[in-house]
Parts: C-alpha cells; structure tokens; sequence
C-alpha cells in the first residue's frame, strides 16, 4: 500500500513546499502565486480518498504534512534577498491550515462518496479550502498574532487598503484572503475534469 500511495505523497509534498513559497510573492494586487498551486493539494486528496479509501487518504495527508512540515522548517533556515525563504509564520499557518482543512476535506469526503460522482470532490474541497484560507491568513499575516513571530514585519499585510480595492476598509491580507478563495472556487470547478480522468484511469488498474 505504501508504494501504492507514493505518488500522491510525493505530489502533495511537492504543493505544500511550492505554496509556502510562492505564497510571499504577489500576483497583481490581490493574490500570491501560492493561490495557483495549493489548491491542487485537495485534489490529490480527493483522488486518493475515492480510489484507495479514507485512511489511505488520511495517510498521505500526513505524510505530506510531515514532509511540508520538514522543509517549511529548512526554508526558514535560508535566506533569501529579503529574509528566509519561508517565515516562521507562514510556516505554521501553513502547517495547521493544511492539517485542519485536509483531514476535513476527508471526513467530508467519505460522508458524501454514495451520492453523485462530483458531489463529494466538490464539497470537500469547498470545505476544506475555506478553513485553509481562514486558518492561514489569520495566523500567516494577521496583526494580532504578530507575537508569534515578532521580528517578522509584516505591517505590508496589515496596510489599511479598500477590500479588494473597491469596498470597505479592511487590512490588505484580508483583501488577499478573498481573492485567494475565489482562486481556490475556480480551481475547484475545473478539478473536477482531471478528477473524473484520473479516477477512471486508476480504478481501472486496481480492479
């Protein structure tokens, strides 16, 4: 089972070390290039859950969390032009987001696989990528949690700016929070294409 389940351990380690990166750097106004690539992580869950079972998928978000968790932890040890390549903060936003919506999209996931092909991947996913957003952005920017990591400046985050450059006003990362949802809705929606093939593609093999 372990060899089974290699390929989707290694993919989710490889989205959770790309987000944590690409998740400082900006993409226009409102989103990180981090936005892109973490909400496949609940794709590769979901492809798991249906195709090997709910604990197989447990399995492999622990494992990827384990192996995002060691190299959240070497990033912060390497500095980049402007500090380490992955703060503290981040680092654990990530870390606890990632645990927390995972584990949910799999719970919500198993309820719901009886109904309707898509019902399930889809659920799920919302779910769990709203936790993920919540969880991250609080603990990776917020300024009342600036005590976690206090040499860290994150005062750009924290810049009173329109919600998405139009509405109330509100601290920039919240503004990021939003955006970074709607990114993970689309995702969502399109995930289901290459859902739908890869299932039936590994179902096939393991029948």
């Amino acid at each position: 089972m372990s060899r089974t389940l290699l390929p989707g351990i290694l993919a989710m380690a490889a989205i959770v070390v790309a987000s944590n990166i690409l998740v400082q750097f900006l993409y226009g106004n409102w989103l990180t290039y981090g936005a892109f690539t973490y909400p496949f992580a609940f794709l590769v869950t979901d492809i798991m859950n249906r195709v090997y079972g709910a604990p197989a998928a447990r399995r492999v978000v622990l494992a990827g969390f384990a192996v995002g968790l060691a190299c959240s932890f070497i990033g912060t040890q390497i500095m980049g032009e402007f500090g380490p390549l992955v703060t503290l903060r981040i680092a654990i936003g990530s870390g606890i987001a990632f645990l927390v919506a995972q584990l949910v999209d799999v719970m919500v996931f198993d309820r719901l696989r009886q109904g309707k092909w898509w019902r399930a991947p889809l659920a799920s996913t919302l779910i769990g990528s709203s936790l993920d957003t919540a969880i991250f952005f609080t603990i990776a920017f917020s300024a009342g949690l600036v005590w976690l990591e206090p040499g860290n400046d994150i005062s750009w985050a924290n810049e009173a700016l329109p919600l998405l450059g139009m509405g109330f006003i509100a601290p920039l990362w919240v503004s990021l929070a939003i955006a970074d949802f709607g990114v993970k809705l689309a995702i969502s929606l399109i995930a289901l294409v290459p859902f739908r093939l890869v299932v039936g593609r590994l179902m096939t093999r393991v029948t």
